[in-house]
């Protein structure tokens, strides 16, 4: 996901607010989002979670608790937050942000219809990294 796709807000302010877990941008346009750290952490663009291809992805699940624990810049065009649980692969650029903030009702209509599917919720603990998984799907 390196660069930005043309057109691009920029971001103006990041803040971290770890007691209600939630990342606040507000972008050059206007846009203000308060995107929750689970939701960053389910959706995040790395591949142990994105996988290399379509079919590859694994849901993520337990991550209601999640705090990011640093966040550091990548370049001019992303931050790279490190995750309470160990997960710092991804890489969140300005326009992967700004998706994640504006389409968060829909993003998380389709978390909640993944867990359905694989008969999980959002609390159930992830398998041990090399376990076999029902949560791949």
């Amino acid at each position: 996901m390196a660069g930005l796709k043309t057109g691009t807000p920029l971001p103006e302010g990041i803040t971290v607010h770890a007691q209600s877990r939630m990342l606040e941008i507000s972008f050059s346009d206007g846009a203000r989002f308060r995107i929750p750290f689970e939701l960053m952490r389910v959706f995040s663009p790395s591949a142990e979670v994105k996988g290399h291809g379509p079919g590859q992805e694994t849901l993520q699940t337990g991550k209601r608790e999640v705090l990011i624990e640093a966040i550091e810049p990548v370049g001019n065009y992303a931050v790279q937050p490190r995750f309470s649980d160990g997960h710092d692969s991804g890489i969140y650029s300005w326009d992967y942000l700004y998706f994640l903030g504006a389409q968060q009702e829909q993003l998380w209509k389709d978390y909640a219809q993944s867990l359905e599917a694989a008969q999980l919720d959002r609390d159930t603990p992830m398998p041990p990294k090399g376990a076999p998984s029902c949560a791949s799907r």
